[in-house]
């Protein structure tokens, strides 16, 4: 299976909401998370504006989270705290350098 990558970009001027709205989604649900992992991060040339990074297993794990109804509320409240639309990059994983030295 190939991994996959969806990166939100998203503009607010009330990102402490939307990280406050963030972090309890990690934790809360009935099912186990489907990503790998998430990283919020802000363009440092472009204040305001930041960029969610969400790493899946697969195009079909993402697919499931889409599916989940805690992750449609969650997009609904976000995209309420957004000062426009975000705009989803879709992004299949060619290949990875973890950095590491040590790996023979």
């Amino acid at each position: 299976m190939a991994r996959f990558v969806q990166i939100i970009e998203y503009q607010s001027s009330r990102i402490d909401e939307i990280e406050a709205l963030g972090r309890p989604s990690r934790t809360e649900g009935d099912t186990a998370a489907t990503f790998r992992r998430i990283l919020n991060t802000a363009d440092r040339d472009r204040p305001g504006t930041y960029l969610l990074i969400v790493e899946f297993d697969s195009y079909e794990s993402a697919m499931e989270n889409s599916r989940r109804p805690e992750t449609s509320e969650f997009a609904a409240q976000m995209a309420a705290l957004c000062d426009s639309p975000p705009v989803f990059r879709n992004l299949d994983v060619q290949w990875e350098d973890t950095g590491d030295a040590t790996t023979a």
